[in-house]
């Protein structure tokens, strides 16, 4: 199974730990197509100063990546328009998607995220720190058979 994650790059790197250790429980279901989002060298700048091809050549390898993924998985605490407009176009191309949010962030998830949830295709769980690999389980329990 190939994973398409998602986590706020240029819209904050506050919960880059909280990405990696999704990262790492994702990897126990398949390949994770971004694993980069998880680097602790990747700033709040992006890839865009090292990357050849700059903006262009970011967004058309991952809209590659995201064609690939057998489904997506999205930490969305941290309000971020990259992660939208993924989650977006992964609805366009009929992805099953997950969408992860902290409440004890404080924050608000969107009302077009949390309210695109509809049980099946895009589900949007709850996680706090503590059970976050119970609902990971969960999801791709659902999903997919876990052998």
């Amino acid at each position: 199974m190939k994973v398409y994650f998602c986590g706020s790059i240029r819209g904050g790197r506050d919960d880059v730990t909280t990405y990696q250790r999704i990262i790492q429980k994702l990897k126990s279901y398949g390949s994770v197509l971004t694993e980069h989002v998880g680097s602790d060298t990747l700033s709040s700048w992006g890839e865009a100063a090292v990357a050849e091809g700059g903006d262009r050549a970011i967004h058309d390898r991952d809209l590659d990546w995201l064609q690939q993924c057998d489904v997506v998985v999205a930490e969305v605490t941290q309000p971020s328009l990259g992660v939208g407009y993924e989650l977006g176009r992964a609805v366009t191309m009929g992805k099953k998607i997950f969408c992860l949010f902290r409440p004890s962030s404080g924050r608000r998830l969107s009302a077009m995220i949390r309210g695109a949830d509809d049980g099946g295709a895009f589900t949007v769980s709850d996680y706090t720190e503590d059970n976050l690999d119970q609902v990971l389980e969960q999801l791709f329990r659902n999903s997919h058979p876990i052998s």
